[in-house]
């Protein structure tokens, strides 16, 4: 990362052993990280981060020797020369950590939310060798931070708990002031977001599975660039078909007249020009939710009025070059080969017109096909079921994620259901996760037993709903946020939040093809938040 790219990575790190064994990486977002040494001449840094784990902390670290040596400050470092701080000796920490702000996973090492409550750099007083004289018990610095300037003194009075006790305190130097609290600067210097905001709305992710140069992720990228108003233009002005210049890409477009979806009540049809007019403008929302994934195409080739769709995974061999795809390497004879990978707008664009009406992702990536990054929950309505007691499925589901204090985003499917998606840290299996959405939907169940039924068979039903867990299985997939529907009206299956659950103006199929891009442009998308990643799943008792 830009923060350490001067620095020579050692991949010989005793200084982190503590720290790597104490968490579990295929869980926890934080950074892995090596052991990195300064250039000669290079200043050294020092970071505090105002950290909410179990107990509310600031964890001030130095760079000295290639890592970040570590005390957790349970009050927070002070100007006031009169104030002593106690000071707890704690592990190395790599110096990606310099940058870190987020949240770490709940049941994790740490887990809680962290800003970056200041930073800067230091000089060590009195030595040439920090590390030496930590290892002594003293260590005096001057500290160049946007809050903390001045002389420290860190010394160490013993031991308790098989942890070392230091105090840390601040010189009467011209930076001193008396008083002077670090709970009345409660924001971070990077973002100047609290840690209130940070935990509801975290910017980054550390993939502690990425080099550490990669590590950081950003959550809220600036979106793609949409279809210009000359390349929708260019679509209108076609006749049957011709060539489309659209999103970096020229696509051969055919039958654009062709009715795809028949209106619904007084709405006139919808044709293949306007789905793909619809989906090069949604296609950048929906391109955060499909990288990197397989696709599963569900085509109508004649519309979808005519009830004779398949599913389509193999990725044709006239495919153009420019098509981003994925051999799957576990793939037997018989099986689906090569899979369309939708890693630019485009690539959706060219699904549309190869009849794809449907776009289900999987929900695992290429990378790791067998470690889901969301748990799913399908409330699947039967004949009997009242849209009534979908919406009572769906709430009881709200409480209960509410109660587990797990993130879950509902949206409505397009037919007659609600989907929940859980997202989660990538780790655990999908025979994990089924057994866990299982367990949640099985308690729902048991509050309305009523209106479920755990029958596999349809016809075994009575007409009551499912609680599907089963969809937590590798190549098993729901359809895609803001992906239509191939009935009439072209509806979509549109996230919603779970305040809307209340509104009497909701239901599965109310926005479509012509209505969802307004809803964005006035609300945003409330989806964004299953892109985190960062969760894990609390275990059920």
């Amino acid at each position: 990362m830009a923060a350490s790219q001067d620095r020579t990575s050692s991949p010989a790190s005793p200084e982190l052993e503590t720290y790597w064994t104490k968490r579990d990486f295929t869980r926890t977002a934080e950074p892995h990280g090596e052991r990195v040494p300064a250039a000669p001449g290079e200043p050294l840094r020092f970071v505090v981060q105002r950290h909410r784990a179990r107990r509310l902390h600031y964890d001030l670290r130095f760079e000295m020797g290639g890592v970040l040596a570590s005390w957790a400050v349970p009050r927070g470092p002070t100007l006031d020369p009169a104030a002593r701080r106690l000071a707890v000796h704690v592990e190395d920490h790599p110096l990606e950590y310099e940058t870190f702000e987020g949240v770490i996973p709940a049941g994790e090492y740490g887990g809680g939310d962290v800003i970056v409550w200041d930073h800067g750099t230091w000089e060590p007083l009195r030595t040439d060798d920090p590390v030496a004289a930590v290892a002594a018990g003293e260590l005096h610095a001057e500290l160049h931070g946007t809050r903390l300037k001045g002389r420290f003194l860190l010394v160490r009075r013993g031991e308790e708990g098989g942890k070392e006790q230091w105090l840390l305190l601040h010189k009467h130097d011209e930076h001193a002031v008396e008083g002077w609290d670090a709970e009345d600067h409660p924001t971070s210097v990077v973002s100047g977001r609290t840690n209130d905001e940070v935990k509801a709305d975290p910017d980054r992710l550390w993939r502690s599975d990425l080099p550490p140069d990669r590590a950081s992720v950003e959550l809220h990228a600036p979106p793609v660039p949409g279809p210009t108003a000359d390349e929708l233009a260019a679509l209108d002005e076609l006749g049957a078909g011709g060539t489309w210049d659209v999103l970096g890409r020229r696509l051969r477009v055919t039958n654009l007249d062709k009715v795809l979806f028949p209106g619904r009540g007084d709405e006139p049809p919808v044709t293949k020009r306007e789905l793909l007019s619809y989906t090069a403008r949604i296609a950048p929302v929906v391109l955060p939710y499909l990288r990197g994934r397989a696709l599963n195409m569900h085509r109508f080739p004649e519309g979808a009025g005519s009830g004779k769709g398949f599913w389509h995974k193999e990725l044709p061999g006239h495919a153009p070059a420019w098509v981003p795809r994925w051999d799957n390497p576990e793939a037997d004879e018989g099986e689906t080969h090569t899979y369309l990978v939708v890693d630019e707008p485009a690539a959706l664009v060219w699904a549309a017109n190869f009849g794809a009406l449907e776009w289900h992702a999987w929900t695992s990536r290429t990378a790791e096909p067998h470690r889901p990054t969301y748990a799913l929950v399908d409330i699947d309505p039967g004949p009997a079921t009242a849209w009534e007691d979908v919406l009572l499925l769906a709430r009881l589901h709200r409480d209960a994620f509410a109660h587990l204090g797990v993130t879950a985003l509902p949206k409505v499917t397009g037919r007659r259901g609600i989907q929940v998606w859980v997202p989660i840290a990538v780790g655990p299996s999908f025979d994990e996760t089924r057994a866990w959405v299982e367990r949640v939907s099985r308690t729902v169940g048991a509050v309305v037993p009523d209106l479920v039924s755990w029958r596999w068979e349809v016809r075994e039903r009575g007409g009551q709903a499912r609680l599907d867990y089963t969809q937590n299985a590798i190549n098993k997939t729901l359809v895609a946020p803001y992906s239509p529907r191939a009935v009439g009206g072209a509806p979509v299956s549109a996230p919603i939040t779970w305040d809307e659950l209340d509104e009497p103006w909701l239901r599965p199929d109310v926005f479509t093809v012509r209505t969802v891009l307004d809803r964005l442009a006035e609300r945003g998308d409330p989806f964004r938040g299953v892109l985190g990643g960062a969760q894990v799943l609390p275990p059920l008792t």
